[in-house]
């Protein structure tokens, strides 16, 4: 608790709403180690917060029809649309989550308060970004961009040319990755990478900011949040060995041409191995990041016990990432339409990982 007891300097600033007597004062205290709070009934809310508010925590009882449908008016609207919702949930109320997520939220707490808990998430979640940080946040984001795309050259120029990939090379990119998203926002990162004209480039950029930035979202300490991002930066290099005429087709493609496609993973693996250097773990990305839970997956169909937890991980970023992504075939589909599909994936992803995975994949 001697964390809680000290005052950062930070311009972050919290709207709590809340219509639940005698209570917020606990959450308001808590919030207050996070930045200054401003406290108002539910149903003072304004149409239109102040631009400086970093974020609303909405402290309400999901049972009160009067409460819910002033919540449901004013978050729902375009005003609060780009602002980080955090509602608070009653321990004992069931569908409240649902009912939050429903309502707008971007994130959940529960009670009994884990103050530690809640203030990794308003960090987190709830953007601090002082004048004077703003332009050394941009270029630190540049600088990871800059890195990411420097392995993305190194795998689908060089490497089919027969220079090898190092360890290294990932390992140097990673650091500047994980400080690009720790200083900017997943938002950030993800316009920056999306506008690669390469698809191959763009959706292995976009899978490594998704999945880093659900590893800081879940408190990973830093080495773990290395793994992943030095796993998501290979995880497609056997993409590297197809040729460009089919990963550059316009049309649906053939299913000769698919299973092509589909060698991916084991040219990328056999590639890797080869080369020698790269822990076993990446290797078993590259290999199982299209196995499925139910043993539908390919190349090797393995069920569920045998897909460690970083190769769920990747699938998981994986399949929204492609799902999120334009195709000549089809086009893209918005944050929760795509995480609606993967929902209804069920029984090949991890539920566990995917509940996890909404406010990441909502708030980005």
């Amino acid at each position: 608790m001697a964390a809680l007891a000290e005052k950062p300097q930070t311009t972050r600033r919290l709207l709590l709403a809340s219509d639940v007597e005698d209570e917020h004062s606990e959450l308001a205290n808590i919030l207050q180690n996070a930045g200054s709070v401003e406290t108002i009934s539910i149903f003072d809310l304004p149409d239109h917060p102040a631009s400086d508010f970093s974020g609303v925590v909405v402290d309400i009882d999901l049972t009160s029809i009067e409460a819910v449908q002033r919540v449901r008016k004013k978050l729902t609207g375009k005003a609060y649309q780009s602002m980080p919702r955090l509602f608070v949930l009653a321990d004992a109320l069931h569908h409240g989550s649902a009912q939050a997520w429903a309502l707008g939220a971007t994130d959940t707490i529960q009670r009994p308060f884990d103050p530690e808990s809640i203030l990794h998430r308003i960090r987190h979640a709830f953007p601090e970004t002082p004048q004077d940080e703003r332009a050394s946040a941009a270029k630190i984001l540049s600088k990871g961009v800059a890195a990411a795309q420097a392995v993305m050259v190194k795998i689908f120029e060089r490497l089919p040319a027969g220079i090898p990939l190092t360890l290294d090379d990932v390992l140097q990119a990673e650091t500047e990755i994980l400080k690009a998203l720790r200083k900017s926002s997943l938002k950030e990162w993800l316009l920056a990478v999306s506008k690669h004209h390469k698809r191959s480039y763009r959706h292995t950029l976009l899978v490594t900011g998704y999945a880093v930035a659900f590893a800081q979202y879940l408190g990973m300490r830093e080495e773990d949040q290395r793994r992943l991002a030095r796993a998501a930066l290979v995880h497609d290099v056997g993409m590297a060995f197809i040729p460009v005429t089919i990963l550059d087709k316009t049309s649906e493609l053939t299913p000769e041409e698919s299973a092509i496609v589909a060698g991916h993973a084991r040219l990328g693996y056999d590639a890797l191995r080869k080369q020698g250097g790269f822990p076993a773990e990446v290797l078993d990305v590259v290999l199982h990041h299209h196995e499925l839970l139910d043993g539908t997956g390919y190349p090797e169909s393995l069920p569920g016990e045998r897909l460690s937890d970083i190769v769920r991980i990747i699938t998981l970023v994986d399949t929204y990432v492609t799902l999120l992504e334009a195709r000549d075939d089809s086009p893209p589909l918005s944050a929760a339409r795509a995480f609606n599909a993967l929902e209804h994936l069920e029984g090949k992803l991890d539920t566990a990982l995917l509940h996890a995975f909404r406010p990441v994949a909502f708030g980005s």
